[in-house]
């Protein structure tokens, strides 16, 4: 793949063992180990066997919380910006930075909070009480 860069426009939140719908609130397992190391890694998974699910850890080594790519640039749905940047579970465990083919910057752009839309996350209808948490963050489009 050839490098490209997008901003991120929407993303999900699982805050840890006790977020239901967070792949760690049953556990460590072999396919959600890496939630549970440090912050700054990838964590990719199938999804409904054939999608790729990108997502950044972010909770202290032990704490399985992890913020879900959702959508960047023109592209919208993890399973799509997954397949746009040809991403596999070849990823999980990797650093977060360059070296690894995928990488956050600081592109010195100022979102207003206006700008950001928070709703229920989304394909969660298990989780109990965490069905309903404003944790879907969605960049809205500028106006024209």
């Amino acid at each position: 793949m050839a490098w490209c860069g997008c901003s991120v426009t929407e993303v999900e939140a699982y805050l840890g063992s006790h977020d239901l719908a967070c792949h760690g609130s049953r556990g460590m397992t072999k396919r959600n180990a890496t939630m549970f190391g440090p912050a700054g890694c990838w964590y990719v998974y199938l999804c409904y066997g054939m999608h790729w699910m990108l997502n950044i850890v972010t909770g202290k080594p032990g704490v399985p919380a992890a913020v879900l790519l959702r959508g960047a640039g023109d592209v919208a749905g993890p399973g799509r910006l997954t397949k746009a940047l040809g991403i596999d579970r070849s990823l999980d465990g990797a650093e977060a930075v360059e070296a690894s083919g995928v990488w956050f910057e600081d592109a010195g752009v100022k979102v207003p909070g206006s700008r950001i839309l928070r709703t229920p996350r989304i394909g969660i209808g298990y989780a109990g009480e965490w069905v309903e948490k404003p944790l879907r963050f969605v960049l809205k489009p500028t106006s024209e």
